[in-house]
């Protein structure tokens, strides 16, 4: 009888270790690190003109990037050094620190909770501490429950499905590289006048890294619809209707997805409108939507795992 993969158990052991162990402080997450790194690099490139930001940013992407996946490389070739149970739980742990489905959950449970006992100010400050960039001063009831919705969705790809699928094709090396571009254009891919040049090429990048799960998490999300009690052709048409609406090639296929799931319409004043002409979010539609998240990931876990297994 065939053994099973070894990514699969390192998988499983991560994502219940996410589940028991909440993030820990900047000061020890790898991602904060990159995030560090990337903005100190940033006040030292120059920013002034189109072609010297562009090849900075070009060579920070592409730089860190390289250096993530050498550090993935070191930290895999570490651990199988180590016994069994103990190399399996250091890639784990390593793992855990690269996705996160409990903390996305939690900020939006922190919004919901706000928004149903009237705290509208706490439920923006939330929203724009946690969850989205933009301004949320000024957002309404609907507003912010649709601004928390639309970071559900669209993380759900980033911050789980996406790490977790490089993670079982290219290990920790994919994984973590995946996570400095993510991170980069995070910081960096803004049309704004000092990083318009500057984060093209990571932004760029980014896109081209999550071409292929934002299309999947989208899937899932629509198939996640099933156990929830939501309408997967509603679902279908509102993702084929509405996914290229956003000026991300990709943030718009899980919103979408999710909109026409939960039957509401997630729109940006000035952007993009999902589902238009569905009701109005509230704050109980952010419940359904944090288990639409748990769903897609139980729902990634297992359609991961069965691929590994058949290749």
């Amino acid at each position: 009888m065939a053994s099973l993969p070894p990514e699969l158990p390192i998988l499983w052991l991560a994502f219940l270790l996410d589940l028991v162990i909440p993030e820990p402080r900047n000061a020890l997450h790898p991602v904060a690190w990159m995030g560090m790194a990337i903005g100190a690099l940033e006040r030292l490139v120059p920013k002034q003109g189109r072609w010297k930001p562009f090849w900075a940013g070009a060579a920070i992407v592409l730089v860190g990037c390289a250096l993530s996946a050498l550090m993935g490389l070191l930290l895999h070739s570490g651990f199988r050094k180590l016994p069994p149970p103990f190399s399996i739980l250091g890639e784990a742990l390593v793992l855990k620190l690269m996705f996160s489905a409990r903390s996305l959950v939690n900020a939006g449970e922190a919004v919901r909770r706000a928004l149903e006992s009237g705290e509208l100010e706490a439920a923006r400050r939330l929203v724009g501490w946690h969850l989205v960039s933009r301004d949320t001063s000024r957002l309404d009831d609907s507003q912010v429950a649709a601004a928390t919705i639309e970071s559900l969705a669209e993380n759900a790809n980033d911050s789980i499905v996406a790490p977790l699928l490089f993670y079982a094709i290219a290990g920790l090396p994919g994984v973590l590289a995946f996570r400095f571009i993510n991170t980069c254009d995070a910081m960096l891919g803004y049309r704004d006048p000092e990083r318009e040049w500057l984060g093209k090429c990571s932004a760029r990048v980014d896109d081209l890294a999550n071409l292929i799960p934002a299309r999947l998490t989208a899937a899932l999300i629509i198939l996640a619809a099933v156990p929830l009690g939501g309408s997967v052709p509603r679902a279908v048409r509102t993702w084929f209707r509405d996914s290229r609406a956003t000026a991300s090639p990709n943030a718009g296929h899980p919103m979408s997805a999710a909109a026409g799931v939960l039957g509401v319409e997630l729109a940006k004043c000035g952007h993009y409108r999902l589902g238009p002409g569905e009701r109005l979010p509230v704050a109980r539609d952010i419940a359904r939507a944090r288990r639409l998240v748990w769903s897609t990931t139980l729902l990634a876990m297992l359609g991961i795992s069965v691929i590994r297994i058949i290749m």
